[in-house]
C-alpha cells in the first residue's frame, strides 16, 4: 500500500464492522433477495447538486466511511486523490461488501457518488451521511440490480 501513497492518500484503516473471525466463516451467498427478485447487488448512482466540501480528501474520506459503516459496510481499504489545492477529489473505499466512490467538481457544486453493496448491507442507509457531510441542494438518485437473476 506505501507504494500508493505517492498517488494520492491512502487510508490503511479498516472499519470497526471487520472481524478477525470473517476467514473462520462458513462460504455464503451474498447475493440479495428483494421484492421478490434475486440479485448480487444494489448499486445506487447519486448525484448531489449544490455540495459543499467538495476539495477535501480528508472530510471525502470521513464521510465516505460514516456513509459505509452506516449501511453496516467493512472498510477494507480508502484511496482518495487531490487533482489540486482548490480542485476536485476523486476516491473510493474497498468494502467487503463491495465499494463507495466519489468524484467532485468543486467549481460546479458537484459529486458523482457510486455505492455498491451486497449481502445484508442496506446502500440506502448511506445517505443521510452523504447529505450531513455535503450539504447538497438537490440528490438525484438512480437505483440498479446488479446481476439481477431472471
Amino acid at each position: 500500500m506505501n507504494a500508493l501513497s505517492p498517488l494520492g492518500m491512502v487510508s490503511e484503516t479498516p472499519s470497526s464492522n471487520q472481524s478477525a473471525t470473517e476467514a473462520l466463516e462458513v462460504e455464503k451467498d451474498y447475493f440479495v433477495e428483494k421484492d421478490g427478485q434475486k440479485f448480487a447487488g444494489m448499486h445506487l448512482l447519486v448525484d448531489l447538486w449544490g455540495a459543499t466540501n467538495l476539495c477535501d480528501p480528508d472530510h471525502i474520506d470521513r464521510a465516505l466511511r460514516k456513509a459505509a459503516e452506516a449501511a453496516g459496510a467493512t472498510i477494507l481499504h480508502g484511496h482518495f486523490h487531490h487533482f489540486s489545492p482548490n480542485g476536485g477529489v476523486s476516491g473510493v473505499l474497498v468494502l467487503a461488501e463491495s465499494h463507495i466512490s466519489i468524484h467532485t467538481w468543486p467549481e460546479r457544486d458537484f459529486a458523482a457518488i457510486d455505492i455498491f453493496m451486497c449481502g445484508a448491507c442496506d446502500p440506502y442507509d448511506s445517505l443521510p451521511a452523504l447529505e450531513t457531510a455535503f450539504q447538497p441542494r438537490e440528490v438525484n438518485l438512480n437505483e440498479q440490480r446488479r446481476g439481477l437473476i431472471a
